[in-house]
């Protein structure tokens, strides 16, 4: 049967932790402590990948690196990546039970979806050591997949190689990738999705990509909210998303209209261009 047989999630900013907030304090804490000032747009553009390369990927940046090397007198090297990270790592795990709770919708819809004999996997920008903790505490809150997969599981090549989810596919007994779909809040999740040849869909509110609180949204004037879900939901689409939902409860009646799209013959738009 051409049908959906499974879906992936991401963790932070997609399933648990709204607006993904846990790893983004640290990451300018970390970055301060060196002397360099980033601001919460960098520290989020990496989003979704794992934390090394996450840091990696923030001294890369031109400002930042010019900061760097203005204030070390040399261009950043792989000792200062292992440097930041080793400070990385107990300061995210100090606080990460406290960013654990399920975002709104979702505890219901992975219900909805099991329901209608779906597997649920998930990936993560996480380490093994820091699932250790998410986990349990999501688990208690009502959320707990069938299987994650942490780039510990992949020789250490996280987002955006596709092997985490050809993990959860193998784990799960998933039959071909386009009965796959992935759901994700970063660039780097969706790019995940297109480079595994699965359904790649971004959620919208809540999402790292959007950057904002609860509170925050919440405070929006409708107006506002609008404008901050287009300009979301157009990232996504040039990242190559094939579909965005603005929250999980949408995401039951759009793995329906891909199971139509499946039996017309339709692909991921990664397969089909």
């Amino acid at each position: 049967m051409n049908k959906v047989e499974g879906v992936i999630f991401d963790w932070a900013g997609t399933t648990v932790d709204f607006g993904c907030f846990a790893p983004v304090n640290v990451f300018v804490d970390i970055f301060k402590n060196a002397g360099i000032d980033v601001t919460m747009e960098e520290a989020r553009g990496p989003m979704g990948m794992l934390k090394i390369d996450h840091i990696r990927a923030m001294l890369s940046m031109p400002r930042v690196a010019a900061l760097w090397e203005e204030k070390y007198g040399r261009a950043f090297s792989e000792q200062d990546v292992d440097k930041l990270y080793a400070e990385f790592e107990p300061a995210l795990m100090a606080s990460l039970a406290d960013y654990t709770d399920p975002i709104p919708g979702v505890v219901e819809t992975v219900e909805a979806l099991r329901k209608q004999g779906l597997k649920i996997g998930s990936t993560t920008g996480y380490t093994a050591t820091m699932m250790d903790v998410v986990v349990p505490n999501a688990l208690n809150k009502g959320y707990g997949p069938d299987c994650y997969v942490t780039a510990d599981d992949t020789n250490g090549l996280g987002r955006p190689h596709p092997y985490m989810i050809y993990r959860n596919m193998e784990q799960l007994t998933l039959s071909a990738p386009w009965k796959v779909v992935k759901v994700g809040d970063t660039v780097s999740d969706i790019q995940e999705g297109v480079n595994a040849g699965v359904w790649s869909v971004g959620v919208v509110i809540g999402s790292s990509e959007m950057g904002l609180s609860l509170d925050e949204y919440q405070a929006l004037t409708q107006s506002e909210q609008e404008a901050i879900i287009a300009k979301t939901t157009s990232v996504f689409k040039e990242k190559g998303a094939d579909f965005t939902i603005r929250t999980m409860r949408e995401l039951p009646e759009l793995i329906a209209t891909i199971n139509q799209l499946l039996s017309e013959g339709h692909r991921p738009h990664s397969i089909e261009h």
